[in-house]
């Protein structure tokens, strides 16, 4: 089975909420939320791949040092396995928009669970849960 890793970010606002966001339609398990992120390409650490991502979808910086490994996800879905590091970022530049047509939403840690997630980021919402 073809493992893919994949790099998310759990960003958290000065109010403690975190930042959700919406599978656009046309991808694979469009309608699902799921904390920002993307595949680490050739070459590429997780945390490179993140700030890279960030960037691309979401319009904003961030750097290495402002990435503290949180936990990860490990889930085999039919076609491949995914292996998922999540990070913890507060500090950034830039305010967080939808540069790829996703619904972007801030969600408090207690209410993750009140929107659908892809079946890997289901269990790190206790995690963050009890974190913040």
């Amino acid at each position: 089975m073809k493992i893919i890793l994949v790099s998310a970010v759990a960003l958290i606002d000065p109010d403690g909420r975190v930042l959700l966001a919406q599978r656009p339609e046309g991808k694979s398990m469009a309608g699902l939320w799921e904390f920002p992120g993307g595949k680490v390409e050739s070459g590429e650490t997780p945390e490179m791949a993140l700030i890279r991502e960030l960037e691309e979808e979401l319009g904003i910086n961030t750097w290495e040092s402002c990435l503290a490994p949180l936990t990860f996800a490990s889930h085999s879905y039919d076609d491949f396995h995914l292996l998922m590091p999540l990070f913890a970022c507060r500090k950034w530049e830039g305010i967080p928009q939808s540069n790829e047509g996703q619904r972007l939403k801030w969600v408090r840690a207690k209410d993750l669970r009140d929107y659908p997630m892809p079946p890997a980021d289901i269990p790190l919402i206790p995690i963050l849960r009890d974190w913040l």
